[in-house]
């Protein structure tokens, strides 16, 4: 228990470093004050200044420049999305339902915003889903997997809205996908209808239709969601007389 009020110090510290960065308005990259000027502000020494900095340098709301100072840092949401994929991750091998919270978290994103888009997405944004819809069919055609093509056409599909929250944890879905796809369940879904959804999905959204894009959203995701409700062993597994990896769920 002894290092119960050290901690709760410690965070108070990082806490009151934050309150400083938000009431002065400071931006990404402006400096901070000096560790002097830090220790003498909060009442600290000097070794607890340098923890508490590093301590938010690692969540990246600082940036130590060793030999210049310290920054306000680029605020990412990276270290946040990281811990998510690998929460999801882990859970999954603990046997919990996690990468199925992750889906479900993905499609009430997809489904909510969708609507948004119908009728309003740029020109350029339609060309280029398009022919990504295009290539989707081409690889189905030829037997290669759609998980990038996939990928770039949900990315494309919301770049208009400009969240880049949405777009960190649509990544944080794809990273978990790809770390445990060894485990979802063979087959996957056919790719001619993976490739109809999408096309699906793209008509509604070109012609202004929200309630039939958000329908299309749905059913996509529901192909997804059979297979994580019927988990396989852990590992590859033999398909064929051979040891495979099935492609990442579209």
């Amino acid at each position: 228990m002894a290092g119960y009020p050290l901690a709760m110090a410690a965070r108070d510290l990082q806490e009151r470093i934050k309150k400083l960065i938000v009431e002065r308005r400071l931006p990404s990259g402006a400096p901070l004050p000096t560790e002097p000027e830090l220790m003498e502000l909060l009442g600290a020494s000097r070794n607890s200044v340098r923890e508490a900095l590093k301590a938010l340098q690692a969540v990246g709301i600082v940036e130590i420049r060793h030999g210049f100072g310290t920054y306000v840092g680029p605020m990412s949401l990276a270290p946040m999305i990281e811990g998510l994929a690998f929460r999801t991750v882990a859970g999954h091998h603990r046997g919990e339902d996690s990468l199925l919270q992750l889906l479900r978290l993905r499609e009430a994103m997809e489904s909510g915003l969708v609507s948004r888009l119908a009728g309003k997405l740029p020109a350029d944004d339609l060309v280029e889903l398009e022919r990504l819809v295009d290539r989707m069919e081409e690889q189905a055609a030829e037997g290669i997997g759609l998980a990038e093509t996939d990928r770039a056409f949900h990315a494309t599909l919301y770049r208009g809205l400009d969240n880049v929250l949405l777009s960190e944890v649509l990544e944080a879905f794809w990273d978990a996908f790809h770390r445990v796809r060894r485990d979802l369940v063979e087959p996957p879904q056919d790719p001619r209808v993976t490739c109809r959804q999408h096309r699906e999905i793209l008509d509604a959204v070109r012609s202004g239709d929200a309630l039939r894009a958000e329908e299309a959203i749905r059913e996509h995701f529901g192909n997804i969601r059979a297979r994580l409700t019927r988990p396989a062993p852990a590992g590859s597994f033999v398909h064929n007389g051979s040891t495979r990896s099935p492609q990442v769920p579209q």
